[in-house]
């Protein structure tokens, strides 16, 4: 038995789950999220859990029977609390603003990078070298704060560029004189 999938889902107050065959909408104060899962694998809801059944204990219904669970579980949480990703911004002269709601990145390139907003999420700069990014859906906001990490990552020398909050990274020593 799956140790992940076979652990009940609890849907706090304020969250409606509606299931219609294989797909599941989830709604609450935060945004509503809906997606579709595998039809072999069932999602049962029981007063305020959830319960995700496999047909068998083939290594295919295992997989999708742990993985259906952590999405069923990250779409309640999403629409309940919310997701987070914080960005900070390493470099002398690099910093970012908003823009109405998009953000404005500058991080020594000749122009501006301009990362528009995307439905369901939502970006804060609470201070010139950092960006907070927030959502329902756990993958989108993870996806966004990447792309934006990817405009300049940090190099290995002197630890300039974006990179996640607590995010270490591996300094190389640089060039030395020959005696």
């Amino acid at each position: 038995m799956s140790r992940v999938g076979s652990s009940p889902i609890k849907i706090p107050s304020g969250v409606e789950v509606a299931i219609d065959g294989s797909t599941l909408r989830v709604k609450g104060p935060k945004g509503q999220l809906e997606k579709s899962f595998c039809s072999e694998i069932t999602v049962k809801k029981d007063n305020d859990v959830l319960y995700v059944e496999r047909p068998t204990d083939s290594k295919r219904h295992k997989s999708l029977h742990g993985l259906t669970r952590t999405l069923i579980a990250n779409m309640v949480i999403g629409v309940s609390t919310g997701f987070e990703k914080n960005l900070e911004i390493v470099g002398v002269g690099y910093r970012a603003a908003l823009k109405g709601s998009n953000v404005e990145i500058l991080v020594g390139y000749s122009h501006p990078v301009t990362v528009k907003k995307i439905e369901g999420i939502e970006f804060e700069v609470p201070a010139p070298n950092k960006i907070v990014v927030k959502g329902a859906d756990k993958q989108l906001v993870g996806e966004i704060a990447a792309e934006i990490r990817a405009i300049r990552k940090p190099e290995p020398y002197k630890g300039k560029g974006i990179k996640y909050a607590g995010e270490h990274i591996r300094r190389k020593v640089g060039k030395t004189a020959t005696a």
